[in-house]
């Protein structure tokens, strides 16, 4: 695949960025592509390594090394068919995806690995570009109706699935609009919404109904959508956050991460005025969570015009290679400076928040933290232990809870009479995702957890096989077994 000696040839060469000061100003993606040239290079690295781990990596299954040698071919259309064979929306894992396969990259054991998340994009770029994406409705349609209840990445690649079997198929979306954490969750500047958009527009235009302000056990009942369609399926993710339970919790200025940027994304897509957000302008902010929702209250602090950002993060630090316990081609938990840490911010590990300080209004005003340590022996849990003299104060007017969530909201699960797990998500195997009520189905986060969004639209296609399967009795629809695939 690629060129025989590509990778001896050629460095691997990312995307560019415009520089922290000017693109600050805005909330418009600042990478800078490369040359179609400089790309084809890049595809040219993808060794003939005989067994592409890059597979196994990638939740979705992509034919990594397929594509890649077309790029290099500079058959750039047959890349982009063989691209959508596995994935449905390679223009948001083409922003969003931590690049799993990268980690599992066959040339990454002793050199940097092939730029398999960059080459993705722009090809499916390239395919809006040339006209090559366009509506593709079923010839026939079967006389079933199906109902997805949230439209993020799981939900409308079910939907996508499904509408292609013949289905009539429904998305509910609770908000204003489709997308989900895509559109409310990620900021403009890693992934402009009209990306969004001109894909939903093709799934329109392949005969998927959607439907907004539709907030099912709210203001749609759900016994009247068992009735009205033949099956169900559960897409409306891990949405409850995790809080903090210390003292000052309640004080005005600890805001949930969440909140601050949806709000945001609201006011940059225009359905918002700014003085409705949670604004950090001229505030010291402290985030408190070293993640991807942690990063982007960064990025977005910074373009509010914060006087100071700070980062907690309660693990110790991580370090920058791959760590010893985690071989390739595992996922490694090493050290990740984002683009956003890039845009100013202090960073701090093995830190943990012990009470928020307000003033005599309820207004935060500080917070007070200890440096922890962490304990580790063998066949035990971890064990937290504060280190003894470490305590600090910090000014802070405005403290970000970026802890990631608990589960699914049980109002479905109420509604429809569904099991729960020990995670408080809706209860259904991999097996069939159904769960324990006839006719109604569960799919990505809602059923898996918190996960990437590789793993949405792979829970999003499975379950529409079973789906499918269920209603006809077999399926045509592609299923992918990934029994052995690493939790990431």
């Amino acid at each position: 695949m690629g060129k025989t000696t590509g990778f001896l040839e050629y460095k691997r060469q990312d995307e560019s960025y415009i520089a922290p000061e000017k693109r600050i100003d805005n909330y418009k993606e600042f990478t800078i592509p490369l040359e179609e040239e400089k790309l084809k290079n890049q595809g040219a690295r993808c060794m003939d390594c005989g067994i592409p781990f890059c597979h196994s990596g990638c939740p979705l299954g992509n034919f990594i090394p397929d594509f890649n040698d077309k790029v290099y071919k500079g058959k750039w259309k047959e890349a982009a068919e063989i691209l959508h064979k596995t994935n449905n929306f390679p223009e948001f894992t083409g922003r969003l995806c931590p690049a799993p396969c990268e980690e599992a990259c066959v040339l990454g054991i002793n050199e940097d690995p092939v730029t398999i998340e960059n080459i993705e994009k722009n090809i499916v770029e390239k395919a809006f570009e040339e006209g090559w994406i366009t509506a593709n409705p079923p010839q026939t349609r079967t006389e079933k109706t199906v109902a997805i209840i949230g439209s993020g990445p799981a939900g409308l690649a079910a939907a996508q699935q499904l509408n292609r079997a013949g289905h009539t198929v429904t998305v509910f979306e609770r908000d204003k609009k489709v997308g989900g954490l895509l559109r409310y969750g990620i900021p403009d500047f890693k992934m402009e919404k009209n990306v969004i958009d001109r894909r939903i527009a093709v799934l329109e235009a392949e005969g998927i109904i959607i439907k907004t302000n539709a907030h099912v056990g709210v203001n749609i009942d759900a016994n009247k959508l068992k009735e009205d369609f033949d099956a169900i399926v559960l897409c409306g993710g891990a949405t409850v956050k995790r809080s903090i339970p210390i003292p000052g919790s309640d004080l005005k200025g600890v805001t949930q991460a969440m909140d601050f940027l949806k709000l945001n994304n609201q006011y940059v897509d225009g359905l918002e005025k700014f003085e409705n957000v949670i604004s950090a302008q001229n505030k010291n902010v402290i985030v408190i969570g070293g993640g991807d929702t942690g990063s982007d209250c960064i990025g977005t602090s910074n373009r509010h015009g914060a006087k100071s950002v700070t980062n907690f993060e309660i693990l110790s630090k991580p370090s920058e290679g791959r760590p010893a316990h985690q071989p390739w081609p595992y996922w490694p938990m090493k050290l990740k400076t984002t683009s956003s840490h890039k845009e100013g911010v202090e960073r701090f590990f093995s830190v943990s928040t012990k009470e928020f300080i307000g003033d005599s209004k309820g207004n935060l005003t500080g917070l007070k933290t200890v440096e922890v340590e962490w304990i580790f022996e063998a066949g035990e849990r971890p064990q937290l232990l504060e280190v003894e003299g470490t305590e600090k104060k910090w000014e802070c007017d405005l403290a970000l809870l970026a802890l990631g969530f608990t589960g699914a909201e049980k109002t479905l699960a109420d509604q429809f009479g569904l099991n729960i797990d020990f995670r408080t998500n809706i209860e259904a195997t991999t097996k069939d995702y159904a769960t324990n009520v006839s006719g109604v189905f569960a799919a990505g986060d809602m059923r898996r957890g918190q996960s990437l969004i590789v793993w949405a639209i792979s829970e999003g296609r499975q379950a529409a096989h079973h789906v499918d399967a269920y209603l006809m009795g077999a399926s045509h629809l592609p299923l992918k077994d990934d029994s052995d695939l690493p939790r990431v």
